[in-house]
């Protein structure tokens, strides 16, 4: 139905340009994003209220549950504590307590408080010997085992090199055959390089002889300077190319004319 009402603006209905999405149907609720109630599929992106529930109904809904008057507290205590009213109990008389016995100006004595303010000097006394000191035996210098500082079983010290002289054995030795006894070739000299600055030694080696004429070596010919690209220009090189393929097609040059 047409409209009797004046077009305002400068707008009129036209056919649209291209596509419009609205003309087009669109998927709607079909993506299914999370919800945001409930605790099942909550967005987690989203702040989640805190949730109560009624809770379902227990098996035993008679049974008394609660503790009942079992804790048996006191009529006196209450949520700030005991109550201030006096309790009584029946208990036996207590003894009389003694009077107490102050000390009078008499029982001090400060001309005896010099050492306890004043430096003195140590003072000593010959008293005769307890009875009781003879029970107490303590150990002599004797009764420590130090551990040995000699031999080869030292534990706090460096074990030097220890040697023992046992007796010289008479069975295959000279004793029984003098002819068996060593003679002066028999001792090894000591090398005075052992306990003397040991002098600088020398050996005489084989000559080494420098190479002959026997090693080949390159000849004047044997070098090409023309040949080099490093130190000058290259001068352009050309080559024939490669042989083609027998399968091309020859270039007809003779066409004949129609």
């Amino acid at each position: 139905m047409a409209s009797t009402e004046p077009w305002v603006g400068t707008w009129r209905p036209h056919k649209p340009r291209g596509p419009i999405a609205a003309l087009y149907g669109s998927p709607g609720p079909k993506y299914a994003l999370p919800g945001l109630t409930g605790i099942s599929k909550h967005d987690p992106t989203k702040y989640k209220a805190p949730m109560f529930s009624f809770g379902t109904r227990h098996d035993q809904a008679t049974a008394d549950c609660s503790p009942g008057p079992k804790y048996l507290v006191p009529s006196n205590i209450t949520r700030e504590g005991r109550d201030g009213t006096p309790a009584f109990s029946l208990h036996s008389r207590p003894k009389e307590p003694g009077l107490f016995q102050a000390p009078g100006p008499g029982n001090y004595s400060p001309e005896r408080s010099g050492k306890s303010i004043f430096r003195s000097a140590p003072a000593y006394s010959l008293s005769g010997r307890s009875k009781e000191g003879c029970n107490n035996q303590t150990p002599g210098p004797a009764s420590y085992s130090l551990p040995p500082v000699l031999g080869h079983k030292t534990v706090a010290t460096s074990a030097a090199p220890t040697y023992s002289l046992c007796g010289r054995s008479k069975i295959g030795s000279f004793h029984e055959d003098l002819r068996k006894t060593p003679g002066p070739a028999a001792y090894k000299v000591v090398d005075p390089c052992t306990y003397r600055q040991k002098p600088p030694q020398y050996s005489m080696t084989g000559r080494n002889f420098s190479p002959g004429e026997t090693t080949k070596k390159p000849g004047p010919g044997a070098y090409y300077p023309e040949r080099v690209t490093f130190t000058r220009a290259k001068a352009p090189s050309f080559s024939f190319g490669l042989r083609h393929s027998q399968f091309i097609s020859p270039l007809i040059v003779d066409v004949p004319e129609l």
